[in-house]
């Protein structure tokens, strides 16, 4: 008795550092999670960000775009201007030139010519119009001079005002190649942010991973020890010649029979429904024949207890088992190791209840041994 105390409470120990651990665990997977919540959030954030410096550099692009083809147009219509203000100086200079031919020959030969000219005339009309033809003369060199420079002046005005919208337009896309500069190192800062989070977001994420397998892990460990179900079965044996083989061959005796029994402990049936066979705890537990489990799993006075349906109304029951090697729905062979000996539940030491139930009725199982 002493003995079985001091197990349960190194199970309450385990059972509490197990919990204290899976506690802190918890913490760890929570905190982790928070972590790769806010490292989304921000390459969320970055990653709008990015995509407004995108949309800002498109612009930039659009608008040097237009101001290149501004500028190749304006290009166009200085080069037209250049070409109009060289004709019209020709034009201009040629004027001149022939109007100081004309200037020369008046004062190389004074008057006389016009004077002849005037004195050719027939009559007063004709020496009228004659004169008129000589003042017509002078006004139109002097007229065409003036419009000439008229011209080069009106062209040299327009050519000012084509390279003053020149110069500002090449300010405008030097701006525009600045800002072009200044967008695109900020999206390969961002592309770096980016990385890095996205490289930090990985890590956590596999961190929370490597926790929550840890967690499931502990946990099924801690379900399966709470359970008394256990991986590790041993090999299969089978004994006896009857139609079941026995359940629990390494026992030591047989410790209450089926049927009439003195009461064992207060409140326990007198009526036995099984066989107890009596064994070390750990003791292997064996399936009487083949079926298909129905339950494995702790269930009150019967401690850890596995259940295995035969069909033709035919089922097996192992009570107070230490550990549990099978699952509900799993499959067994006849003399399967199925589990081990133990005293859960309601028990007065280690020891197999071996039960035995036909059509819902417990039936001897030494008519099946």
């Amino acid at each position: 008795m002493i003995g079985r105390k001091r197990f349960i409470s190194f199970l309450l120990v385990l059972t509490l550092c197990l919990g204290l651990a899976m506690q802190v665990n918890a913490s760890e997977i929570s905190n982790t999670q928070k972590q790769a919540d806010e490292l989304k959030k921000k390459k969320e954030a970055a990653e709008k960000e990015k995509e407004s410096l995108e949309n800002q550099l498109n612009s930039i692009v659009g608008e040097m775009e237009e101001a290149k083809t501004k500028i190749e147009a304006k290009e166009t219509e200085i080069s037209v201007k250049e070409e109009e203000l060289i004709q019209a100086k020709v034009d201009e200079n040629d004027q001149y030139e022939s109007m100081k031919k004309r200037i020369k020959y008046m004062y190389e030969n004074g008057n006389v010519q016009f004077i002849e000219i005037l004195c050719e005339s027939k009559n007063i009309g004709d020496f009228l119009n004659n004169a008129e033809y000589i003042t017509t003369i002078s006004e139109y060199d002097r007229n065409m001079l003036a419009e000439f420079q008229k011209v080069v002046k009106e062209v040299e005005d327009q050519e000012a005002v084509l390279k003053a919208e020149y110069d500002e337009l090449e300010v405008m896309q030097n701006d525009l190649i600045a800002k072009q500069d200044s967008v695109t190192e900020l999206l390969d800062s961002k592309d770096a942010e980016i990385e890095k989070i996205s490289s930090d977001l990985s890590e956590t994420q596999d961190k929370l991973k490597e926790l929550q397998a840890a967690a499931e892990a502990a946990q099924r460990k801690q379900q399966e020890k709470e359970s008394g179900y256990s991986p590790n079965a041993g090999a299969s044996v089978v004994t006896g010649n009857g139609m079941f083989t026995h359940p629990c061959p390494g026992y030591s005796y047989i410790s209450s029979e089926f049927g009439w029994r003195a009461q064992p402990l207060p409140g326990a049936s007198t009526n036995h429904k099984g066989m107890d066979f009596a064994a070390a705890t750990g003791t292997p537990i064996y399936a009487a024949t083949s079926g298909t489990v129905t339950s494995a799993s702790y269930s009150g006075k019967a401690g850890n207890l596995i259940v295995i349906n035969h069909g033709n109304g035919l089922q097996t029951y192992y009570m107070h088992c230490n550990t549990m090697y099978v699952r509900a729905g799993q499959a067994v062979s006849k003399g399967q190791n199925i589990g081990t000996v133990g005293t859960t539940g309601n028990s007065t030491g280690p020891h197999l209840h071996f039960q035995v139930m036909l059509n819902g009725t417990p039936v001897n199982p030494r008519n099946y041994l």
